[in-house]
């Protein structure tokens, strides 16, 4: 009797463990699967890279902008060996606007300028950041980007634009992301780094060891 309840006790633990490793295997599948590139991101860089940063960002948070020059600057430099996708992760009970900035960028990338409006969006947080009709705002980018005024005011208010805010926002939660800016650099969430030296170290790394 002793014997079998050892027998038992054993099974229990190692069948615990078996499940344990499933459900982690199963997280960590979630979470690859969460962070790889789909059809409806924003992506630019080279096509072909073996190198893939990925931003959950959020257009009013501070921290966002300062990361933006950086990300600027990485571009410049690795335009032709690493690929950067942007996803949303407005933080709107704190950030009031960054909702409205997103569909803002949204609806430019339905013109072709999603890039160039995110651009204009960060260069210019001060300004729209504090103010209540930001939409009147963002409009005038978009005008000075040359963008039909008629078709910005439509996507802008579309249903489309706000879901696919709202399904790169669900996409964070599931990759676990709870703050902005949140990097994932080829699926793996990496610490922010502190500077453009750093940051640089960091991707220069991955690009060596993926050569």
């Amino acid at each position: 009797m002793l014997w079998l309840s050892a027998s038992l006790l054993l099974g229990g633990v190692v069948f615990g463990l078996i499940k344990f490793s499933n459900n982690e295997s199963n997280q960590t599948a979630l979470l690859i699967n969460t962070i790889s590139s789909s059809d409806s991101d924003w992506v630019k860089g080279a096509k072909d890279a073996q190198v893939v940063l990925v931003e959950y960002s959020d257009f009013q948070c501070p921290a966002c902008a300062f990361y933006f020059s950086l990300l600027k600057q990485l571009d410049q430099e690795f335009s032709n060996k690493i690929q950067f996708i942007y996803r949303h992760f407005p933080l709107k009970q704190i950030h009031v606007n960054a909702e409205s900035a997103a569909w803002a960028a949204e609806a430019a990338g339905r013109q072709g300028k999603f890039w160039e409006m995110h651009d204009m969006i960060f260069e210019n947080q001060a300004t729209w950041s504090s103010q209540k009709n930001t939409e009147d705002i963002f409009l005038s980018y978009a005008q000075s980007l040359g963008l039909n005024s008629n078709q910005f005011k439509i996507d802008f208010d579309s249903n489309e634009v706000k879901e696919k805010v709202t399904n790169d926002y669900a996409g964070g939660i599931e990759s676990e992301v709870n703050a902005t800016p949140t990097f994932f650099l080829n699926g793996q969430k990496i610490k922010n780094p502190s500077n453009y030296d750093e940051f640089r170290n960091i991707i220069k790394e991955a690009i060596d060891s993926n050569s």
